[in-house]
């Protein structure tokens, strides 16, 4: 029954692997592998499968809510020429490389996930690496590695978003150890990316400069997700990371070159909107009576008890409940207008600057939408099974004690064959949190290391790979940059394999 029930798993690896199928195809045979092995060999019934589909769909929602508006927001600022003008800004600020991979590379890199996400990290800055010199495939690896640490709690905090809906635990249980884990690994990968940029002997140089920013990015991080700001942790990260590394860039600034003069002014305004996101959220959060009254309203519903003919039952309780206008996505949606009325007001846009950017949010998140939308389905009718819950008695059965240190290749593996950390949460979440049950194990622990593991395992999805080797005209040699790549991610993996035996030890 193990092989049966992970079935829909291996068909989308196998499809996205070993034939190159998209998310979206491949998650759409995974949901019909799943039904068809719940209906035949789990006994799933026609009202039990209704209630996983409706279920799954307050799922997708709040998942998508983010992922759209997300995206809107940094087509906003891009469209403006905001993205552009941050970019042309950073390398004025020093001349020595190795400082130049670490505040772009990044720094930058996890700004811009933290704002963004989508590949667009990788998309942008690996164009100005190759621009102040370094070479195509160090211009990709450099910020692929130095922005998986901002995954999680990036693209406005869609991952962890994820995880949650998926596990139905809230921010308060899962925020603490995701980003203790995550602040590690932000760390790790600052030296990764020196390593990248010029060996040993760059990190030697450069170890205090690096321990620092790791250590202030991932502070801010954890203390942003802590207070219950996890949908701009990512984005607080990068900031705070770029506020400590420009008078660190200062004092690195090379062999003596003039950079020229920086215009501050553009700047600021090109940050504008993401100021916006920033104190709304915060007056959202800290302000218990705007709080409250946006808290009135709710979407959701409550769900019966349901029975498989094979006897496995799931309670009765609330499905996943959306509280529509203190919702990161309305937040989002509010920032996203108050920036493009900034930058209106400011003359940057050119005509037809609003229908190029609701066109272009369209067609870029309406194949990952697809995917995502599967694979939720697929998850929840495999919860609603015992599918899930046989995976975990086989996994609790078989590795026992060992289980720990594998969970965050399971989140790992779940990244690459779907393309993202939010898919591999949503996958993998539940299966890990019922396992940890099972073992006796802190939930929260294994959930952080499965959170990382994705992030970290998304670097080297094909997908990201093929947008960081087209924009740094590496097309045909993604296979060197998954080469390049994939010893530090596995480093990176084992690392936190480590750690996470460590943290349940000592919990």
């Amino acid at each position: 029954m193990f092989i049966l029930a992970i079935s829909p798993i291996l068909v989308i690896l196998l499809l996205m692997v070993g034939f190159r199928w998209g998310a979206s195809r491949a998650g759409g045979a995974g949901y019909l592998t799943a039904i068809l092995v719940a209906w035949i060999w789990f006994g799933i019934n026609p009202e039990t499968l209704s209630y996983a589909h409706a279920k799954a769909v307050f799922l997708i929602l709040d998942v998508l809510l983010i992922i759209w508006t997300a995206f809107l927001l940094f087509r906003v600022v891009d469209e403006a020429g905001g993205i552009k003008i941050l970019s042309k800004s950073l390398p004025y600020l020093t001349a020595d490389k190795g400082m130049q991979a670490l505040i772009i590379g990044w720094i930058f890199a996890s700004f811009l996930q933290g704002v963004g996400g989508f590949g667009v990290p990788v998309a942008v800055i690996a164009p100005i690496l190759v621009g102040l010199g370094f070479s195509p495939l160090s211009a990709v690896v450099i910020p692929s590695l130095g922005h998986s640490w901002a995954v999680t709690f990036g693209s406005l905090g869609a991952s962890f978003n994820a995880m949650m809906a998926a596990t139905g635990l809230d921010w308060q249980v899962l925020a603490s150890p995701a980003a203790i884990f995550l602040g590690i690994t932000g760390i790790c990968v600052g030296f990764a990316a020196a390593y990248a940029a010029g060996g040993w002997k760059t990190i030697r140089r450069l170890a205090l400069p690096i321990f620092i920013i790791g250590v202030v990015m991932s502070t801010a991080q954890y203390l942003t997700v802590t207070l219950g700001f996890w949908s701009i942790g990512g984005l607080i990260g990068g900031t705070t990371g770029l506020l400590i590394g420009i008078p660190l860039a200062w004092k690195y600034k090379g062999n003596g070159k003039s950079l020229g003069k920086l215009d501050w002014k553009p700047l600021l305004i090109s940050l504008a909107g993401y100021g916006v996101l920033v104190v709304l959220t915060l007056f959202i959060q800290l302000v218990p009576q705007l709080n409250r009254f946006l808290s009135q309203v709710q979407f959701g519903f409550d769900f019966p008890a349901t029975r498989t003919l094979a006897g496995y039952m799931v309670p009765a309780g609330p499905g996943r409940q959306i509280t529509i206008f203190r919702h990161a996505g309305m937040i989002l949606l509010v920032s996203s207008a108050a920036a493009y009325l900034i930058f209106k007001s400011a003359g940057w846009y050119e005509a037809g600057s609003l229908s190029r950017i609701l066109g272009s949010t369209g067609k870029r998140v309406i194949s990952s939408s697809v995917g995502i939308t599967s694979i939720v389905m697929m998850a929840v009718i495999m919860q609603h099974a015992g599918m899930t819950d046989t995976l975990a008695r086989g996994f609790s059965s078989s590795l026992g004690w060992f289980y720990p240190a594998l969970s965050p290749w399971i989140g790992a593996l779940g990244a690459v064959m779907t393309g993202s950390n939010a898919n591999s949460n949503l996958v993998f979440s539940l299966l890990q949190l019922r396992t940890a049950e099972l073992l006796g194990l802190p939930a929260a622990i294994i959930l952080a290391a499965q959170t990382t593991g994705g992030a970290l395992g998304s670097v080297v999805a094909p997908t990201k790979i093929i947008v960081g080797a087209s924009t740094a005209g590496l097309e045909g040699q993604e296979g060197d940059i998954l080469r390049k790549l994939l010893p530090a991610i596995c480093v990176l993996l084992l690392i936190i394999s480590i750690i996470t035996m460590i943290g349940i030890i000592l919990i």
